[in-house]
């Protein structure tokens, strides 16, 4: 894979279940980098015949396109399957809710909210949609077209979770529950067709209300940080399932206000179920905490030690929850409640979806970024799709080889190791890239990606491991780093590289180190206590806790439960006086997890030492600029990295 070839990566997302089981419509997006942008629209896969016999048998090439504008996403099978609800941008504006006939015609738009509709929920009864959407203050955010944004009034905050990464500001613009009515649409031939009708705000208040779901057709369950009188908690990360009824009154907080809730699933019979998060005496030690799922009032589904969720679970009729969990490097589907693995191996499943006696994943495997997996519940889920035959004409993936080892304590160590293609032009052997995942609480696969493959197709030999911090591997295993960064970490990422280059046909002469965000404090920190290196990569990283605790959306409490009161020793900015490590500092400007002042430290540091140090700085990108960035700043991206390691590797 070439960096340009990230134009022939397609994905799939959002999958929605007819009620009958006949197909599933799911989202295909597409990067465009010529008009630098992506390309999102909705697909239907026919599943045919009987969903008790094996929907796995359907035909990959009856993959078909369903609407053609290029900025759908988030579509829902109304309760009868007649109507499919989804979100529709237009070129120069906010998603609106819209609904389209399942078998076929035109949309009709149902909002007309200033900065867009989130995805819908249908009612049990389907004459309702409940959608969240951000409200604005008034003479904000275009609100008052006499008012541009830079002669806005001041802000005057006083609370410390004021920003959100890729959003901004959040006070000012709470996200509240909505209802639009069905009922209300006139005929598609009447003088109402093209009338949008009008929403009910059913929460109103500081704060936001979010992920609407409901318990009956007369109730509407969301989440919200509130006390049982429905006042808002500022500053909390306790979060709470709440209801209120389609007046906007009775307000009901449903669960205990100490955990805090994620994901929210409910069934056509009011069953439902959430996730939630034991957040500790403190309220806010979220570190390697895994949400439980659990019925309301009930008792726990899953383990908090094991099961950490890779996505949304999914309740079908009947109570069927399906749930994805993260494990060694790969995620096991299962059905919770009878145990039975659905999908295993060599997967990464990024969602999952229940109806009509059919269970649904979209997966990314060794050789597509994403699949849909498809069987009948209790069955196991077969690869039903090749939407990766697109990149995989052009670029054959690079097999990953698996790696075990132990770190000096001990501990196991996994991860894998990418070769080039191609033999290495030196017979020392190929460079190599010592390449380190974000999170910390997250984890790397074996499965296609394209930061590897990229550099082993550029000719380096790419090693990427799951040390202490990450997961997958059980609670305790990323609970290690919480006020120990730069310890057991360390150890496990020097096993790793050391193993590696073991290994026949690796230069260990010419090593690079790159990450982001914890994976940039990780690089930092190691150019910092280690000459091993040739060169190195830091990007968006955390590399001072202090400035972070001030600056960062999340910093008012990530900081205190992961570094605590060692934040000054395990801030890598403290040892960048030891750094002698050619190191380039990828940042972007509107990055409000790790603010731009954390790379431009980095860099003015470097710079006063006399190190070899560029800084690279992308307009108008987030935190997210790698996965999601504008297609063409990700090319460039790309190219500026194969650029340094060419310049300090080869």
């Amino acid at each position: 894979m070439k960096p340009s070839d990230l134009a022939l990566v397609r994905t799939l997302s959002s999958p929605t279940v007819h009620p009958d089981g006949r197909d599933v419509v799911v989202v295909m997006k597409r990067p465009d980098v010529d008009e630098n942008r992506y390309r999102t629209s909705l697909w239907r896969l026919p599943l045919g015949g009987d969903p008790a016999g094996d929907p796995g048998g359907a035909d990959p090439r009856r993959l078909s396109r369903l609407t053609r504008d290029t900025r759908d996403s988030a579509p829902c099978y109304s309760p009868d399957g007649t109507l499919i609800a989804f979100l529709r941008a237009p070129e120069d504006g906010p998603a609106q809710l819209h609904v389209l006939p399942a078998a076929g015609g035109e949309p009709r738009r149902l909002t007309d909210q200033p900065l867009g509709a989130g995805a819908p929920a249908w009612s049990p009864d389907g004459r309702r949609i409940a959608y969240a959407a951000r409200v604005p203050e008034q003479g904000r955010y275009g609100t008052d077209e006499a008012v541009k944004p830079d002669q806005e009034a001041p802000r005057l905050i006083e609370h410390s979770r004021y920003l959100a990464d890729g959003l901004g500001y959040v006070l000012d613009r709470p996200s509240k529950i909505f209802v639009v009515d069905l009922d209300t649409l006139g005929a598609d031939d009447s003088a109402e067709a093209e009338t949008v009708p009008e929403s009910r705000q059913l929460t109103t208040g500081p704060g936001d209300d979010s992920s609407p779901a409901w318990l009956a057709a007369d109730r509407v369950a969301f989440v919200a940080s509130r006390d049982r009188r429905g006042a808002w908690r500022p500053d909390s990360l306790v979060s709470d399932v709440c209801s209120v009824d389609l007046r906007g009154k009775g307000f009901r907080r449903h669960t205990d206000g100490t955990g805090m809730v994620g994901s929210l699933s409910t069934a056509a019979d009011g069953t439902v179920v959430h996730g939630v998060a034991d957040l500790g005496p403190s309220g806010q030690d979220f570190v390697a905490r895994n949400a439980v799922l659990r019925r309301l009032g009930g008792d726990p589904l899953t383990d908090a030690e094991s099961d950490h969720l890779a996505c949304a679970p999914a309740l079908g009729a009947g109570g069927t929850l399906v749930a994805a969990f993260e494990v060694r490097g790969d995620t096991v589907v299962r059905d919770v409640g009878t145990g039975q693995v659905l999908l295993d191996g060599q997967v990464s499943v990024t969602d999952v979806a229940v109806g009509g006696g059919v269970v649904v994943a979209v997966a990314g495997t060794r050789d597509s970024f994403s699949e849909l997996f498809v069987g009948p519940t209790g069955g196991r889920l077969v690869q039903v799709t090749d939407v990766g035959r697109h990149l995989r004409e052009v670029a054959a993936p690079i097999e990953p080889e698996e790696l075990r080892t132990t770190a000096h304590d001990g501990y196991p160590v996994h991860g894998w190791l990418l070769r080039p293609p191609t033999g290495p032009r030196r017979k020392a052997g190929h460079p190599v890239v010592l390449m380190i995942h974000g999170g910390p609480y997250t984890q790397y696969s074996g499965n296609l990606f394209d930061e590897a493959q990229v550099l082993a197709r550029a000719g380096y030999a790419v090693v990427m491991g799951n040390p202490r911090g990450g997961s997958g591997y059980g609670a305790a295993h990323g609970r290690a780093v919480k006020e120990a960064i730069g310890t057991v970490d360390v150890a496990d990422l020097t096993a790793l590289l050391d193993h590696a280059l073991t290994l026949p046909g690796l230069d260990g002469s010419r090593v690079g180190v790159q990450g982001g965000s914890y994976g940039g404090l990780m690089t930092t920190w190691l150019v910092a206590h280690s000459d091993r290196f040739t060169a190195a990569i830091s990007e968006r990283a955390v590399n001072a806790w202090d400035s972070f605790a001030g600056t960062s959306d999340i910093g008012w409490f990530f900081a205190d439960e992961y570094a605590g009161q060692f934040a000054h020793q395990q801030s890598p900015l403290t040892w960048a006086d030891r750094i002698r490590t050619p190191t380039l500092v990828i940042h972007s400007e509107r990055d409000l997890r790790c603010p731009l002042e954390q790379g431009q430290r980095l860099f003015a540091r470097l710079r006063a030492n006399g190190v070899p140090t560029r800084l690279l700085v992308f307009p108008g990108e987030g935190h997210e600029l790698s996965r999601t960035g504008q297609p063409r700043h990700r090319v460039q991206r790309f190219e500026h990295i194969l650029a340094w390691w060419d310049e300090h590797l080869r």
